[in-house]
């Protein structure tokens, strides 16, 4: 695999808490990888002003965008595709074939690529989607994996269909140790013993990283903090995650 692993970086872009001061916060995600092939946006948060002023404020251009996924279908990981579509629509969109028509049928009449997906899909080499997951009864969901020659990286917009379960379709589908899990972990409505079973897992696992944002809920962020001490991630709107450097040190 010859991915530049130093060069890999994930940017969270929107997120409902600031990292940097002059940021927007406003419930949802999205996040910007940076250093492989092909520059990748995954997610759009909840409207396109805030994601593409924050955008605007790290110094991003959209038209450095190549790929959009979106991890599923609720408006706060969509909201901003069209408006951003606007900006910059030379770009291919990665949806689930589950997804509402409307959401894929607008973004081809803004000018979009749509590729509509429910296994793996390799972005590019390092970066490769999970395919459709959804507990039963659950949403539909897909996060992304990027790969290197040290390890696994998951990225993941809510984690409707569990953190653990993606750590572990991740482990099966790369055969590699992920050491890295960021994003929302959908953990806010979760008691505090559910979120210490679900910390124990990801570290039996060998997540050595940690950074849980967006609907993880505080008090499950503050119990990863606790319980990942110095390989817990701050992971806020601003922050820029050195995901090669990381996994090099691993």
């Amino acid at each position: 695999m010859d991915v530049r692993t130093e060069d890999l970086t994930v940017t969270i872009i929107y997120d409902n808490r600031v990292g940097v001061e002059g940021l927007k916060s406003a419930w949802g995600f999205a996040c910007l990888v940076e250093g492989l092939e092909k520059t990748i946006l995954f997610d759009t948060g909840a409207d396109g002003p805030t994601l593409l002023g924050n955008m605007a404020k790290l110094g991003m251009e959209p038209s450095d965008v190549d790929v959009v996924v979106l991890s599923h279908a609720h408006w706060d990981h969509t909201g901003g595709l069209a408006v951003f579509l606007d900006v910059h629509s030379a770009v291919t969109v990665y949806l689930l074939e589950s997804f509402p028509d409307e959401i894929g049928d607008d973004s081809r009449s803004r000018g979009a690529d749509v590729i509509e997906v429910s296994g793996p899909a390799e972005l590019c080499p390092g970066a490769t989607l999970s395919g459709e997951m959804m507990e039963q009864g659950g949403i539909a969901e897909q996060s992304l994996f990027l790969l290197t020659d040290s390890g696994v990286a998951v990225v993941t917009g809510c984690a409707h269909p569990g953190i653990v379960s993606t750590v572990e379709r991740a482990k099966q589908m790369t055969g590699q140790d992920v050491l890295l899990a960021i994003g929302g972990f959908h953990l806010f409505k979760d008691s505090d013993a559910s979120v210490r079973r679900v910390v124990s897992r990801l570290q039996e696992l060998d997540v050595r990283w940690a950074a849980p944002c967006h609907c993880s809920g505080d008090s499950a962020i503050q119990r990863f903090a606790d319980d990942y001490g110095d390989a817990f991630l701050r992971c806020r709107a601003g922050i820029v995650i050195p995901v090669g450097k990381l996994l090099q040190t691993a």
